[in-house]
């Protein structure tokens, strides 16, 4: 597929319209193996799109296809750690936005702060805490200052999740998700602060990807992978070594979750 240009792929999606638009996060590339691949490309394919550098990250665009429809995932992110700037980390989402995506699902590997959400375990993010720019804690909605913001999560997304996690079996807990710039693991005190203002785990992605994706139309719902207890709460010292080990063995879970959520997608009854 050494061939295959950026064209081809807005051919081949103009043709196959996508279902939803997925962005992988660290370790989680076995998400979609097994789903017949249409075309692929890497990143720096794509208008405005650097390389992935990120260990667990491949770095490519695919354009799969499940049962009748087609997903568009992009296998990795890119981050603000690595030296981008936010407008380069938004734009797997401007692009997904370019091509026709109506529904974006987002997911990370975190760390985990809330009572009950053990390594291994999976979060549907119900709301977030950007804790990305100087001075974020001054912003709309934390500490009385401003009103609050509306969560860019749309509930209905949440709520098929939640169908599809009961249909496998698979206890599902919504919680909220801090995201921090990086790229150092927190400390344990910042990790005591976040958990007082309510988050219940802690990452370096997702945020900006939701707001922008909110932003430009689309329905939002994002999954946190518990790679890892935070800093502090976890017994033993963190690295991305453990975090990839731990996403990997949930990335089956997620896949089959994953799966039935498109399932009830992709026969939900036209709107009038």
């Amino acid at each position: 597929m050494a061939s295959v240009t950026y064209s081809d792929l807005v051919k081949a999606v103009q043709s196959r319209p996508p279902l939803a638009g997925l962005i992988l996060g660290s370790g989680l590339n076995e998400v979609i193996d097994g789903l017949p691949l249409l075309i692929d490309l890497p990143f720096a394919a794509l208008p405005g799109m650097p390389a992935a550098t990120v260990p667990g990250h491949r770095g490519r665009i695919s354009l799969v296809e499940f049962e009748r429809s087609t997903l568009l995932v992009f296998q990795g992110r890119l981050h603000y750690y690595e030296g981008h700037s936010w407008d380069v980390v938004a734009r797997p989402v401007q692009i997904a936005a370019e091509l026709g995506v109506k529904t974006l699902i987002l997911t990370n590997a975190s760390g985990g702060i809330g009572g009950g959400l053990q390594a291994g375990s999976l979060m549907a993010i119900r709301d977030h805490i950007a804790a990305i720019q100087p001075n974020w804690w001054r912003q709309p909605g934390l500490c009385g200052i401003g009103s609050p913001l509306r969560s860019v999560y749309a509930p209905r997304l949440r709520s098929l999740l939640q169908t599809a996690a009961e249909s496998i079996s698979l206890v599902l807990p919504e919680g909220v998700y801090a995201c921090v710039t990086g790229p150092n693991y927190e400390t344990p005190a910042e990790v005591r602060a976040l958990k007082t203002i309510g988050a219940d785990a802690v990452g370096m992605s997702t945020v900006h990807e939701a707001r922008t994706a909110a932003a430009l139309g689309m329905e939002v719902a994002a999954i946190s992978c518990i790679a890892n207890l935070a800093a502090g709460i976890s017994p033993t010292p963190l690295s991305h070594a453990e975090v990839l080990a731990n996403v990997r063995a949930v990335a089956e879970r997620l896949g089959r979750l994953l799966r039935a959520f498109w399932e009830l997608m992709a026969h939900e009854p036209l709107a009038a």
